[in-house]
């Protein structure tokens, strides 16, 4: 589907994005892939990367301005929506600068894309969105709903939208592993509940749940990867079996557990071998053959969480991913 079609790629200098990318050239050989984002330090720094790869280009630009994402847009086919103020902290205390980029940025992506004729655009979700208890989580949630109900307003347009909705990425930017990785020489590792669980998807996962969200969507579909869990203390051990681990506090707006799928979902709410599919309530299309294709409808009362996940990551699975993944840790 990707083959020799033009690509955008919002907030491509993130995590995600430097994954995507290298993963998404070598496999299907795109016409090129765009990276719009905002920091030009981070484009200038991924540039060196691809310096002799023509099909890799580079806009500066922010989410916020309808303007330049018209000019970004145009000739493009398929887009990846990763721009986000993600930090939760950051969020709680930032409330405006969140809104005006998770959300306001989110209307200008599906307008712009409406009407350059992008032809099917994915936005990158989170675990946070689902039952939000923080700012980052409900503005999250808004944009899954803006991007689902995109697929209303695209008229004679045939541009759709679909969402993939992730829990905590091994390795990203700001999570986790790299930081107990950076503080490793303090020999304490501060967890905020000693109970607290955490989806694990690798990043490679990631982006190959975006291709098959590409090739299997209609619009309004939000796909959830199937994972394992993990202990926050298990993931310190992994990293560190000797540091010290001191209890610190949930932080403002963070949860105990993730949650991928809640049960006022779970109506709507499809299994396959290796994932689910929410469907959209709005328009009939939670019950359309067309986007259900052979899933089978969960109980009642489903909720995907990481505390009563069925499928877990030890601690051996984990310290095995950190050394074959050590060089990329390094630069996170």
């Amino acid at each position: 589907m990707l083959t020799e079609k033009s690509i955008l790629v919002t907030g491509g200098t993130g995590s995600f994005g430097q994954t995507f990318i290298p993963m998404t050239l070598n496999k299907y050989n795109p016409k090129k892939i765009v990276v719009f984002s905002r920091d030009e330090m981070k484009q200038w720094e991924m540039a060196k990367l691809f310096k002799d790869d023509l099909r890799v280009r580079f806009i500066i630009g922010d989410v916020r301005d309808k303007d330049r994402l018209y000019r970004a847009l145009d000739g493009i086919d398929y887009v990846v929506h990763a721009a986000a103020t993600k930090i939760v902290p950051t969020a709680e205390y930032d409330p405006f600068e969140c809104v005006k980029t998770n959300v306001l940025g989110a209307m200008n992506v599906i307008d712009a894309s409406i009407d350059k004729g992008v032809k099917r655009i994915i936005a990158l979700s989170t675990d946070k969105a689902s039952s939000p208890v923080n700012l980052y989580g409900a503005t999250k949630l808004t944009s899954d709903r803006l991007f689902i109900s995109g697929n209303s307003y695209t008229g004679s347009h045939s541009t759709s939208f679909s969402v993939v909705r992730y829990g905590n990425v091994m390795g990203s930017r700001g999570s986790v592993i790299p930081f107990f990785m950076s503080i490793v020489k303090d020999g304490v590792f501060p967890i905020t509940d000693n109970r607290m669980t955490r989806f694990m998807i690798s990043l490679e996962e990631g982006v190959e749940l975006v291709w098959h969200a590409f090739e299997d969507m209609r619009g309004g579909e939000i796909y959830v990867k199937k994972i394992p869990s993990m202990k926050v203390t298990d993931i310190a051990l992994a990293i560190d079996n000797k540091a010290k681990q001191e209890e610190v506090g949930v932080r403002p707006g963070e949860k105990l557990h993730e949650q991928m799928i809640g049960s006022e979902d779970a109506p709507y709410t499809y299994e396959y071998d290796k994932y689910y599919k929410i469907l959209p309530v709005i328009n009939g299309w939670g019950h359309d053959p067309d986007r259900i294709k052979g899933g089978r409808l969960v109980a009642p009362n489903f909720i995907y969480n990481s505390g009563t996940n069925n499928q877990w990551m030890s601690i051996n699975e984990l310290v095995d991913w950190i050394r074959s993944n050590q060089h990329k840790l390094g630069s996170v």
